[in-house]
């Protein structure tokens, strides 16, 4: 099979090359910052640092971490690195936790987001011959301008959807024929299940590959989505911070994602420490810009968890792998001491041929933590229990699988089919009544 890459002579260069483009990069950029940033100028004096003391990718980490909190505290201009005139775009993140983050775009970051994003459509199988099908959200949201960009630096025929109105995404499909589609994780499983309720089989659409992000899901999710699709399922990484999807992304070797590192640096720290972990090790990711004009952000700390490889790529592309994040630090929860992601959740629930339609409930009740989990049953699954009159013995074998992958008990409700609300975004897993006490 003929290997595809967007830029080849980017892709496949040589680590040494690599890391030495990097370096020139990294010493031009904290030269940058310093001189027109003054939020990150005071967090370099503060630490002592100057930019005449970074002279290697080895002295990056003598510099101060960003993390949420200053993007919070610096809104909405604090950050900002060039003059308003320059800058030609915003997105920004939800806002759900707190103040929104904005980021700044000058044309030329906008560039090399959108052939970050080609990459990412090429590694996928995609070309100038493919109709790629944008179904993540418009507007602040990152996910659907990035792959739309994207989609035109290849040249393949767009179809900006956006998210909601499945029925029109399943008819557009069919009738433009689209083979490539872009969207999160869970709104795929969604699209999924439309066409079956549709009397659509997977073999009546032409799509062949789904590029999916912008929330967490585990293997078993990915295989889920790729039988219901009869496609295959590849993962990008992004941050609205950083740029948005396409920091890194999948081959298809599906063995990790490939950062772009002609554009960012990527580190593992320890969360508690912040020391910085040799390769192979997990820990919390962390990211520089080194060449973002409006926003660029050096030593960025994302919460995800995960591992960075430098192992040699069957696909032939040589920037370093990071793995598919094994949960977020900040959306971990803790209960009854317990540190529970509802990655592993939801790996149970596909393992046991349950669907990932569920709802984690985390309440407090005197001084004792009350941990549900509703679970939405399949229309076969909902018709076999109640048929065999087995409800109770298949929640008691469902907390007994969860009480093994996380070490407690939840309480397991088992739902009706359609019982929990779709969501054509990014899902919400997770409700924690326990902040309302506080």
């Amino acid at each position: 099979m003929e290997k595809k890459y967007f830029q080849p002579e980017i892709e496949t260069m040589p680590v040494e090359e690599i890391k030495k483009l990097q370096e020139e990069k990294l010493l031009k950029q904290v030269k940058y910052v310093y001189e027109n940033n003054k939020y990150y100028k005071k967090l370099m004096d503060e630490k002592g640092v100057k930019p005449e003391d970074i002279k290697c990718l080895a002295d990056l980490s003598k510099l101060p971490f960003l993390t949420k909190n200053d993007l919070r505290e610096a809104y909405p201009y604090g950050l900002l690195s060039r003059p308003l005139s320059d800058c030609v775009r915003i997105h920004s993140t939800s806002g759900t936790t707190g103040k929104r983050v904005v980021a700044f775009y000058t044309q030329n970051d906008i560039d090399i987001w959108e052939e970050c994003c080609a990459r990412a459509i090429v590694a996928a199988g995609g070309s100038e011959n493919d109709v790629c099908q944008v179904a993540y959200g418009y507007g602040l949201f990152t996910g659907g301008a990035g792959l739309h960009g994207g989609s035109h630096k290849v040249g393949c025929l767009t179809l900006p959807m956006s998210s909601g109105n499945t029925e029109r995404q399943v008819q557009f499909m069919q009738d433009l024929d689209a083979t490539i589609l872009c969207c999160t994780p869970s709104y795929a499983a969604y699209i999924g299940e439309k066409i079956e309720e549709m009397g659509i089989k997977p073999e009546d659409l032409k799509l062949k590959a789904g590029i999916f992000g912008a929330e967490p899901w585990t293997e078993e999710m990915r295989r889920s989505i790729e039988k219901s699709l009869g496609i295959k399922a590849y993962d990008i990484y992004g941050l609205t911070e950083i740029s948005g999807p396409g920091v890194s992304f999948e081959c298809e070797a599906q063995s990790g994602m490939h950062i772009n590192e002609d554009h960012f640096i990527a580190e593992i720290i320890d969360p508690e420490t912040g020391e910085v972990l040799p390769e192979g090790q997990e820990g919390e990711l962390v990211f520089s810009s080194i060449d973002k004009e409006a926003f660029p952000l050096l030593r960025y700390r994302t919460r995800d968890l995960c591992v960075l490889t430098r192992e040699k790529c069957s696909c032939g592309r040589t920037h370093v792998k990071m793995c598919k994040p094994k949960g977020r630090s900040d959306d971990m929860l803790i209960i009854r001491g317990v540190n529970v992601f509802p990655s592993q959740i939801e790996t149970v629930l596909l393992k046991k041929g349950y669907t990932p339609n569920y709802q984690i409930i985390v309440d407090r009740i005197g001084n004792e933590d009350t941990f549900d989990i509703n679970v939405e049953l399949s229309e076969e699954n909902y018709k076999k229990i109640h048929a065999a009159d087995n409800e109770e013995a298949s929640e008691r074998d469902l907390v007994n699988a969860m009480k093994t992958m996380l070490g407690i008990r939840p309480k397991i409700h088992l739902l009706a089919p359609k019982s929990i609300v779709r969501s054509e975004g990014k899902a919400v897993r997770t409700i924690d009544k326990r902040k309302l006490h506080d």
